[in-house]
């Protein structure tokens, strides 16, 4: 008997990249299985959030909010795609609406790892969409850590890491929410051989 080697690092992560195309395509199947009622859910949220963002941000002029540092051109396809990612993740939350076994989760179970890791993966992206199209000088946490120099000099050329951050993270839950509903994810176990 034989026994296999435990894949390395480098391996898992190469086998994980291998599947990615996969993925994308199962994930545009799932697109399409979207009910009108998510779809309007989608549109809801996506506007709401991209609302909540831009005034917060100042990307949408406004009195409540101010801004020290104008916008740069990148902030506002990174705040429109973020809120277009976020309001599809939160409609793939949404029942389907036609009841029986199917339920909001997109076929993986409320209570699993996998539902867990993209729910938050999708705040981590919503949250880190905030700090990336931000006012540098504004965020009172890169303020009180950095100072105004700082912020300026560190935190302003970090943000568009954290929009790419923000755009993956929000895309891969996605895409993992999407493939979902067309895809049985099997809960990995133990495996016994059965003779007849």
């Amino acid at each position: 008997m034989q026994f296999s080697k435990p894949a390395g690092p480098a391996e898992k992560i190469r086998r994980h990249v291998a599947t990615w195309p996969r993925s994308i395509s199962l994930a545009a199947e799932g697109l399409r299985t979207l009910t009108r009622r998510q779809w309007v859910v989608a549109a809801a949220v996506s506007i709401g959030f991209g609302v909540l963002l831009g005034l917060a941000t100042v990307l949408i002029p406004n009195s409540l909010f101010t801004r020290e540092i104008p916008a740069v051109w990148w902030n506002y396809p990174v705040w429109i795609v973020t809120s277009v990612l976020a309001g599809l993740l939160f409609a793939t939350y949404v029942r389907d609406g036609a009841g029986g076994a199917d339920d909001s989760t997109g076929g993986s179970g409320s209570d699993d790892d996998e539902g867990r890791r993209t729910s938050r993966a999708g705040m981590a992206g919503a949250f880190l969409a905030w700090f990336a199209v931000g006012c540098p000088v504004c965020n009172k946490f890169a303020l009180l850590a950095l100072g105004y120099s700082g912020a300026i000099t560190w935190f302003a050329p970090f943000q568009p890491v954290l929009a790419v951050l923000a755009l993956v993270l929000t895309g891969v839950a996605l895409i993992v929410r999407l493939r979902g509903r067309v895809l049985c994810v099997l809960p990995s176990g133990r495996v016994e051989e059965v003779s007849l």
